[in-house]
């Protein structure tokens, strides 16, 4: 069965931002004052083919530890779609 799944990588909250802290300070520029914290991250799909969700899930899990996001800087998140 084929699988979408739809990954967030995002920097730790305990981790200074820097590229949020540009957008921040950028639309505060932009007369957009309102906007209080940016946080800038990355979004990734995969497309899976698997047995099950189960193991679509775990393949997912381990792209993600292995690969797609650096567990000293990053968290990562991701739904599942099937179809």
């Amino acid at each position: 069965m084929k699988y979408t799944a739809h990954i967030n990588v995002m920097p730790l909250k305990e981790l200074l931002d820097p590229q949020g802290k540009a957008v921040t300070n950028n639309l505060h520029n932009l007369g957009l004052g309102q906007v209080q914290d940016v946080r800038v991250g990355k979004h990734i799909s995969l497309q899976i083919e698997a047995a099950s969700e189960d193991e679509a899930r775990q393949l997912t899990q381990d792209a993600c530890k292995k690969l797609l996001a650096n567990p000293v800087m990053e968290a990562f998140d991701f739904t599942l779609v099937a179809g």
